[in-house]
């Protein structure tokens, strides 16, 4: 491939040993892109096993480097930098390389390899790393301590083979809320008799988990969700989030207060307005996936979605069902395009989400890295991006893109507030499918999409 992951001034954190060492993964990176499917079939396997196993090395040797310098300055985020890289280290990476193992280094799992190395890289320069010298402030501020988060993924992970006998494994231990499949989306709220804080649970699952673990359970003869499965699936995810409770004795006192099934938005709103202690995502497999994440206890606001509760459980999960076979038959129907809007701006994300959303499947991510995450789990048919985002901005995020070559085809229309010349002559330099000025009206913009798959089907 010709496309390189390009080091950039802003990736620099100021520290010459850490920024060298950054820039040498780069190199790495973009010599393993260079041979993805280049080579005869052997050959190419060789190159890319050798390629993997210098890009691990150098990875964990960065990694220690990096904590002792951070070590000398007495960084105050060293233990919660500590354990990213450590999640790094013995869950992403082993699972990536399990995965490679398992379908003979096929193209497929090369590029995931290489899209979640070169996202989480990016990712973390831009992040973590840039809060060493007090750059950034970290996204996952709020996380619980290193040796809980283990406890409570080998919980679930025990858990999950214990009521359904199924293996599991941490896909990500910072999941960003992205969508996967169709999804089922479940909040749990649990309070203490004499606080008015509350802590929230929530739960994400592809359909076809439910169907394949509590379905069969039942014995049901089914591949959809129904009332009675999706109520047995209610009571199933209550008892779970119970089980795992009582392995943390600082949960006893907690009950459940509130339970509520959310749309996508529902979640979205949830997940963004606060800061995860918990937020974690599994692949168990063919069965489907599932995502946990906990909410440090806090005063809640009204309007989430509608309690469920003895008098109107029946009504509300019909409703929700038939909510989503409408949604599946809209979609169905009208053969829906998917649009995914990548824009740091919630107002920015939630405007187009507004405008766009009764003729197109819209998701929503708030950076580059986020649109890397959302893009794996949800293919889009076209890409909305904000060209002057911060950190990752629409032109590094284009390039990350076309460096996986399973994402390389899906078009990108860049989002922008500035019109003069230059900048608009600098994002075409790219060669995106197209741009659109923000400032335009709503109407002129939802023609503009329009008009871009109306050419697709001539």
């Amino acid at each position: 491939m010709d496309d390189q992951l390009v080091w950039q001034e802003e990736y620099n954190i100021g520290v010459e040993i850490i920024d060298k060492e950054h820039q040498r993964l780069f190199k790495i990176i973009n010599k393993l892109f260079m041979v993805d499917g280049e080579e005869e079939e052997e050959k190419s396997r060789w190159v890319c096993q050798e390629g993997i196993k210098y890009f691990k090395g150098h990875t964990l040797k960065h990694f220690v480097d990096e904590e002792k310098y951070m070590e000398s300055i007495g960084y105050e985020g060293l233990k919660r930098h500590r354990h990213i890289h450590r999640n790094f280290r013995e869950n992403i990476l082993p699972a990536l390389e399990e995965e490679l193992e398992k379908t003979n280094f096929s193209p497929e799992a090369m590029g995931h390899f290489l899209g979640v190395c070169s996202g989480w890289l990016i990712g973390h320069t831009l992040t973590e790393d840039q809060a060493i010298t007090g750059g950034k402030v970290s996204k996952w501020e709020n996380l619980l301590p290193e040796e809980q988060l283990k406890a409570i993924q080998k919980t679930i992970i025990r858990l999950v083979f214990d009521m359904f006998h199924l293996e599991s494994q941490v896909i990500s231990d910072a999941y960003g809320g992205e969508k996967f499949g169709r999804g089922v989306y479940y909040r749990l709220v649990y309070g203490a008799e004499r606080s008015e804080k509350r802590q929230e649970i929530l739960m994400v699952f592809e359909e076809k988990l439910l169907v394949n673990t509590v379905g069969k359970a039942m014995g049901l003869q089914t591949n959809r969700l129904d009332t009675m499965l999706l109520n047995a699936a209610r009571y199933t995810a209550r008892q779970f989030v119970g089980r795992l409770m009582e392995h943390f004795p600082e949960w006893d006192s907690y009950d459940l207060k509130e339970e509520n099934l959310l749309t996508y938005e529902q979640f979205r709103r949830v997940f963004e307005r606060e800061k995860p202690q918990v937020s974690l995502l599994f692949n168990t497999g063919g069965a489907g996936y599932f995502a946990y994440c906990a909410i440090a206890p806090h005063l809640l606001e009204k309007g989430v979605g509608v309690p469920i509760q003895k008098d109107n459980a029946l009504i509300e999960v019909e409703q929700y069902l038939m909510k989503r076979e409408e949604e599946a038959a809209r979609d169905a129907a009208s053969n829906r395009r998917k649009i995914l809007v990548v824009d740091d701006s919630m107002t920015i994300r939630q405007a187009m989400k507004q405008l766009l959303r009764d003729d197109y499947d819209v998701t929503l991510a708030e950076s580059g890295v986020a649109a890397i995450r959302a893009i794996t789990l949800n293919r889009p048919d076209l890409i909305l991006l904000d060209y002057e985002m911060p950190v990752c901005d629409g032109r590094q995020t284009l390039e990350m893109l076309r460096l996986d070559k399973s994402f390389s085809e899906i078009p990108v229309i860049f989002l922008t507030g500035q019109g003069d010349p230059e900048v608009v002559k600098a994002l075409l330099s790219l060669k995106p499918a197209g741009y659109l000025l923000k400032y335009l009206k709503a109407g002129d913009i939802k023609k503009k999409i329009d008009g871009f798959f109306e050419k697709k089907k001539i």
